[in-house]
């Protein structure tokens, strides 16, 4: 109990703030995938996974390396899983089919997630470097998948236009759109190694000289994205899935 009250202490105030956002939305997307028909079940359940792999935030064990590489994982898993969701949704759209049971996704995700912490239990505890690279593939993946999403959005919107329900997707399509700024700025950021985590790492690692000075007002503009598109996109998912719930009674 010490040890986790010292890591709130130690914690951005703000991103402390976005994890309870990100559980309470989590929280409601979860609830709404128990209370829904089966079409929901995947995307739902990526949202609660976004929760999960926010969660390093408040993690008093997240200084093991292989924790917090963990919450990489399962920050992956929960696009992959949404993406699917929104997959399904469009091919039911088509033809009014939907297969497989909730238990099944459920139990396919859970799956996933120990395979990866398998993963990580056999391999050698990675370094501060090796969890910058977990963290450029899980943005890099987001960023693609969101633009896909994006467009299976869109494509859903198309195809249901007529129905009340169709309003929920373009909250959806706002989402994701937050979502990929959130990432994409991010990602940015660690490509040019402006990152906070590439900075220490050269602090204490390498003689390296970073360039951030020269690119200060970027730097500044894209840490400003990250943060509040980040926050943004916790609020905007637990009102859609409250919006939809409203629209689907």
């Amino acid at each position: 109990m010490e040890q986790f009250i010292e890591l709130l202490s130690q914690v951005n105030t703000f991103e402390l703030i976005r994890t309870i956002f990100w559980g309470l939305a989590g929280a409601i997307s979860f609830y709404f995938s128990i209370g829904n028909a089966r079409v929901w079940t995947s995307i739902s359940i990526g949202f609660f996974l976004i929760f999960l792999g926010q969660a390093y935030a408040i993690n008093p064990w997240v200084h093991y390396y292989k924790l917090s590489a963990f919450h990489n994982i399962v920050g992956t898993v929960a696009i992959v899983v949404i993406t699917h969701g929104f997959l399904e949704y469009y091919v039911f759209c088509r033809t009014f089919e939907i297969s497989g049971k909730k238990v099944t996704v459920y139990l396919f995700s859970l799956l996933i997630l120990v395979a990866g912490g398998l993963f990580l239990f056999v391999n050698p505890t990675p370094s501060p470097n090796t969890i910058r690279n977990f963290k450029i593939v899980e943005n890099a993946i987001w960023v693609f998948l969101s633009i896909m999403n994006l467009e299976l959005i869109r494509k859903i919107y198309v195809a249901i236009k007529d129905s009340p329900i169709s309003k929920g997707f373009i909250a959806f399509g706002i989402v994701f759109f937050l979502i990929f700024l959130w990432r994409g700025s991010e990602l940015y950021l660690q490509i040019f190694q402006w990152d906070k985590d590439w900075q220490d790492i050269i602090a204490v690692m390498t003689d390296e000289v970073s360039d951030i000075d020269k690119f200060a007002d970027r730097v500044q503009i894209s840490a400003l994205v990250n943060k509040y598109a980040g926050f943004l996109s916790s609020l905007s998912v637990g009102g859609t899935f409250i919006y939809i719930y409203r629209l689907l009674r």
